[in-house]
């Protein structure tokens, strides 16, 4: 046996070697219960905002709740919607529901309960205690996809940030153990309340040192922002629901591999990619991360960097899942998201264009249903299927038309010597018409996307013409 074939086979065996000590050390997945609390009756005003998001059905916010879960890969051992009259103080559930529930996580021998709500630092320790288990709320799970989705610096800082707000509020589940150790005239703190105080000092340092650290990348963002504007080409930006396929459709326009799965928050990190529109405009489209209802706010703060290329942009395409019974929720979810960056979402005038998205697995007298209602619509929304490429072409036409409404119409002649200029004019500008004179010039009628007008006007003036 020759040394090289010596060396293959020892690395083969080195190679089988790491992957029986990685099936060895792999952790197992954690068993997980997910829990739906769901009020018996309408909810009063103002308690939807504080997170029962009553306008979802409890069978539609549990399918969710369930996606979010399977999104960082937990085991999924039960799932169920708890009735519940009036959210309590102290757990959340009343004392009967909570003792049944305890009982549910021991026999299934549950390592984690996810609470598809939000939860108080007191509501989840009590829960915890009462369980022995770890207890997770809706905006603890978000944030745990997101820090595992994040890939850029930028995203992994603004994912540090948010994480760091929401435990900020919650030491005091930290340091229980140290609750009865306060000074005995009960105003002066005690080990346990200096060492919170100590720990809410670190935590600030930290979140202090990232938000000088995003700044700067805010600054790097915007000097990119400002290079693109002295392209300068319109920037699209995709948003939508969570799985709404928004990935989808950004890959089918653009021919980009970006990550696109039948899963929430696939996309966490900003792609942007130049597209040719069939005018022969260019434009940059912008996928975005996905909204979902109840956001946590802290992610909302955090995120505005990220979130500022569809603040910037200069059409934005909301992307719906059609199909999904609760399409409009959705729909009113996401406004809710975009009217919280500062954007107007009901004096929009044009700047967001509707793409209703997954026709292909609606039935075809919906279908139809469909394609009249966008034609009653004052701004029509384009049907689409990502997954097949019906309705692109379509979409792209209505981009082009979005855009052009600021564009100007200019006659000029050119010289028959000009030709290099005639040239460029035809590669930069849509042209409507063309006539040839017979003194040897070409007569145009020229379409000048807004974005370009100054850089076209600043060419046909450099070559002695009037416009």
């Amino acid at each position: 046996m020759t040394p090289h074939s010596e060396n293959d086979d020892g690395e083969r065996a080195s190679g089988r070697k790491r992957r029986r000590a990685s099936k060895e050390t792999r952790q197992p997945r954690t068993r997980t219960l997910v829990l739906v609390p769901a009020l018996k009756r309408p909810a009063r005003s103002g308690e939807a905002a504080k997170g029962t998001r009553e306008i979802h059905t409890p069978e539609n916010r549990l399918s969710e709740a369930v996606g979010l879960a399977n999104a960082i890969e937990l085991d999924i051992i039960d799932s169920a919607i708890v009735p519940m009259s009036e959210p309590r103080p102290s757990t959340l559930l009343g004392s009967g529901k909570v003792d049944e529930l305890g009982q549910r996580v021991r026999d299934l021998d549950i390592g984690l309960v996810v609470v598809d709500h939000a939860l108080t630092p007191v509501q989840q320790r009590n829960l915890e205690k009462a369980w022995n288990t770890k207890v997770v709320d809706r905006t603890g799970l978000i944030l745990e996809i997101f820090g595992a989705r994040a890939r850029t610096r930028e995203g992994v800082l603004q994912v540090e940030l948010a994480h760091l707000s929401y435990q900020k509020g919650r030491l005091v589940r930290a340091w229980t153990h140290l609750e009865r150790q306060r000074g005995g005239g009960g105003f002066l703190g005690g080990p346990g309340e200096a060492q919170i105080e100590l720990d809410r000092r670190m935590l600030q340092d930290r979140i202090d040192a990232i938000k000088r650290d995003l700044a700067d990348v805010v600054r790097t963002r915007d000097l990119h922002r400002k290079g693109r504007r002295k392209v300068p080409y319109p920037i699209v930006a995709v948003v939508g629901y969570t799985n709404a396929g928004k990935s989808t459709l950004f890959n089918k326009i653009t021919g980009a591999g970006v990550v696109a799965m039948d899963q929430v928050f696939a996309t966490l990190d900003p792609t942007m990619r130049e597209v040719k529109l069939p005018s022969a405009r260019r434009i940059i489209l912008s996928d975005t991360v996905g909204f979902i209802s109840d956001l946590p706010t802290m992610l909302v703060a955090a995120f505005r960097a990220t979130l500022e290329e569809v603040v910037e942009a200069d059409l934005i395409l909301h992307v719906r899942d059609i199909a999904h019974e609760e399409t409009e929720a959705q729909a009113r979810d996401v406004e809710k998201v975009l009217g919280e960056l500062g954007i107007d979402t009901i004096q929009a005038d044009g700047h967001i264009l509707e793409v209703w998205n997954k026709i292909d697995l609606v039935s075809h007298d919906r279908r139809g249903e469909l394609q009249h209602e966008a034609l009653r619509n004052e701004c029509p929304p384009v049907l689409v299927s990502a997954a097949t490429g019906e309705g692109i072409v379509p979409l792209l036409d209505a981009i082009d038309r979005r855009l052009s409404v600021a564009d100007e119409i200019l006659d000029v002649i050119i010289p028959g010597s000009q030709g290099a200029l005639l040239n460029w004019l035809h590669e930069t500008c849509d042209v409507l018409a063309r006539e040839a004179r017979k003194d040897g010039s070409i007569e145009l009628r020229l379409r000048i996307p807004s974005e370009k007008k100054e850089r076209v006007v600043g060419q046909l003036r450099k070559a002695g013409l009037k416009v």
